[in-house]
């Protein structure tokens, strides 16, 4: 249900670790946003720094709810906006004046772009050493890939992930999901609350260099621990990928999927004793006789309807579960006791909201801001006239909405 502890009365109280932390944001699109997300659910005060432009480019992506797309609204709820152009002589001095007004400064830059802007990583820990810089990029600030521009597709076939994806005979398909994206805005999470730890510690900022390319590697360690072991593993063929009858996706008979993950022995045997499936341990070994076991789950499985499948799972629970289609996922009684989605205000319109492992049960999140909505008041916080806001936005190097 969210970040939370029990209070006298039993009910969530929220926890905000990160209350105080003040977070410059200067990334769009998924992989920061997501990261700032996090951040932001934790306690953090997240100001999002626009360019005068299209500013976050999630905020024209349809479906459109109000004047932003879902995307947009998903992402930047309880975040502040503001509008520099950081290309103009003006807006870097200005930029320079607020920065040691936070705690953390997050880009997504590629590797230098803030540099040929004369804001360097090591220029900015000059402005202010306290400062935790977190630089998220595809494949990192080194290395001979560091500027080549990439997404999430491209990440995962460079860490092996799409490489060790089946079936053998077929090419690989496009996950539905962005793995490194997200991991890449996880990791980078990770890294800025150890930053802030040894901040404290030591009284010093600090460079993280974060890079989406590392951040999927984990998530391959089943499949290549074979390599790491001196074997090659086998595309489709693994444990874990496909490789075996005991842990794959069937048809049933009203055409739906199923999804069967027995791999311990006692829910294996289980399954196959009452679906009729004669078999022994060998099963649970990647092999050229998984073809004939794989036909022979097939058969079974599409004996029976998925609402009959799900009947089974419940009465015997052998890791089989229904492949929910997307619109039958929010109204899924397990994601609904949990409360994993949540509605909330956006302008004229409500927004559908998701939450994190992180985000607190009583959460009531301000709605994702217009472009510079919050110019004034990000300004003014940090040390800037009423005078010097007016005057920086009638030329054009501020815009508030």
């Amino acid at each position: 249900m969210g970040l939370g502890a029990a209070c006298a009365t039993g009910a969530p109280v929220s926890m905000t670790p990160l209350r105080g932390i003040r977070v410059l944001d200067l990334t769009r699109l998924l992989p920061g946003p997501f990261a700032t997300l996090v951040l932001s659910d934790l306690g953090a005060q997240v100001d999002k720094l626009e360019d005068p432009n299209m500013g976050d480019y999630t905020r024209h992506a349809p479906p459109m709810v109000g004047n932003a797309g879902a995307a947009f609204h998903a992402l930047n709820r309880g975040k502040r906006s503001a509008v520099l152009d950081l290309k103009s002589e003006r807006g870097r001095a200005v930029f320079e004046r607020i920065v040691p007004h936070y705690d953390v400064l997050f880009e997504q830059f590629r590797p230098g772009v803030l540099a040929r802007l004369g804001l360097a990583h090591e220029r900015l820990l000059e402005l202010h050493p306290k400062l935790v810089v977190c630089a998220l990029t595809g494949y990192g600030q080194t290395g001979p890939l560091r500027d080549r521009a990439g997404h999430d597709l491209n990440y995962l076939a460079r860490a092996g992930l799409v490489g060790l994806a089946g079936p053998a005979d077929q090419k690989p398909a496009i996950p539905p999901f962005q793995l490194a994206d997200v991991s890449g805005g996880l990791w980078s999470v990770i890294a800025i609350l150890a930053a802030l730890r040894e901040r404290e510690q030591t009284g010093k900022g600090s460079i993280l260099d974060i890079a989406m390319l590392d951040s999927v590697i984990p998530f391959a360690t089943i499949g290549l621990s074979k390599l790491l072991g001196g074997e090659l593993p086998a595309r489709g063929g693994e444990l874990l990928s496909g490789g075996i009858a005991a842990y794959d996706t069937y048809l049933t008979a009203d055409q739906q999927v199923v999804t069967l993950g027995a791999l311990e022995p006692k829910f294996l045997m289980k399954f196959c004793a009452h679906a009729g499936i004669e078999v022994d341990l060998s099963v649970l070994l990647p092999g050229p006789h998984q073809a004939e076991l794989k036909a022979r789950f097939a058969r079974a499985i599409a004996g029976k309807s998925r609402a009959e499948w799900e009947a089974f799972n419940a009465e015997h629970d052998v890791c089989l579960e229904p492949a929910l289609r997307p619109d039958e996922v929010l109204s899924d009684p397990q994601v609904v006791a949990r409360g994993l989605f949540f509605e909330g205000p956006a302008g004229p319109s409500a927004v559908r909201y998701y939450r994190t492992p992180v985000t607190p049960a009583d959460i009531q999140p301000s709605p994702a801001p217009s472009q510079g909505e919050h110019t004034h008041a990000i300004f003014r916080e940090a040390g800037l006239s009423d005078a010097e806001i007016a005057a920086l936005i009638a030329e054009g190097t501020l815009r508030s909405s």
